[in-house]
C-alpha cells in the first residue's frame, strides 16, 4: 500500500489545503505531483502522509503585499502603491516580499488573485499581508477579513495611506450601490404592478 496513488482532491482533503494550493505547491517543487494517463494530478499516500505529519509543526512562512486598482486606466496607481509597500517593508525588515497586483473591483469578491490570496491565508502559508489602505483589499467586509487573517497565524498590516486610495473608485464603487438598488427597487414597483393587475383579473373573473 506504500506506492498506492491518490487523486488530487483526495490528498487535499488530507492536508486540509485546496487543490489549488497544491497545484502550487507542484509549481514551487514543495510537493511533486505525478501524471496519470490521462494526464492528472497524482500523489503517493507515503508522501501525503509524511507531509501531514509535518503540518502541524509547519509555520506561516509567506510575505504578501497586496496591491489594487479598479481599471486599468489606474495602472499609475497600482504603480505608486508597489512601490510604497515595497518601501514599507523594507523598512519593517521584511524578507522575500511577494507582490501581488490586482485590476478588479473592490465589491468584487470573485477577483481571481484575491481568491488564492484567501485560500493561501486559509491554508495557513501567508505570515504577513501588506495593504496600503483598508478599501485596497476590499471596499466592505474588511473586519470580516481581519478575522480571518488572525484566525489563520496572519498578521495583517495596514499602511492607512488614504492617498494611495483613487478617491474616483469610491465614486464608482458608490454608484455601482445606487444603481443595484434601484434596479431592485424598479423591480419590486414592477412586481406590485403585475400582481394588482393579476389581483384584479381574479376578482372579475
Amino acid at each position: 500500500m506504500s506506492d498506492e496513488m491518490i487523486t488530487i482532491t483526495e490528498a487535499a482533503l488530507m492536508l486540509g489545503v485546496t487543490s489549488k494550493t497544491l497545484r502550487r505547491w507542484d509549481k514551487e517543487g514543495r510537493l511533486s505531483a505525478h501524471r496519470s494517463l490521462g494526464g492528472h494530478r497524482r500523489y503517493f499516500r507515503k508522501d501525503i502522509e509524511r507531509l501531514q505529519g509535518l503540518r502541524p509543526s509547519l509555520p506561516p512562512y509567506r510575505i504578501i503585499a497586496y496591491c489594487r486598482v479598479s481599471g486599468r486606466t489606474q495602472r499609475p496607481d497600482l504603480a505608486n502603491q508597489r512601490e510604497a509597500v515595497e518601501v514599507f517593508a523594507s523598512a519593517r525588515g521584511f524578507a522575500d516580499l511577494e507582490v501581488i497586483e490586482e485590476i478588479g473591483g473592490g465589491m468584487n469578491f470573485n477577483r481571481k488573485k484575491f481568491v488564492d490570496l484567501m485560500d493561501a491565508i486559509e491554508a495557513e502559508e501567508v505570515k504577513t499581508l501588506i495593504v496600503a489602505h483598508k478599501d485596497r483589499l476590499c471596499r466592505f467586509g474588511f473586519d470580516w477579513f481581519l478575522h480571518l487573517c488572525e484566525k489563520h497565524g496572519c498578521e495583517l498590516l495596514v499602511m492607512n495611506q488614504q492617498h494611495l486610495s483613487p478617491e474616483q473608485e469610491m465614486v464608482e464603487d458608490l454608484l455601482a450601490i445606487v444603481h443595484i438598488f434601484s434596479a431592485r427597487l424598479y423591480g419590486l414597483r414592477s412586481y406590485k404592478k403585475k400582481l394588482k393587475k393579476d389581483l384584479n383579473v381574479v376578482s372579475s373573473s
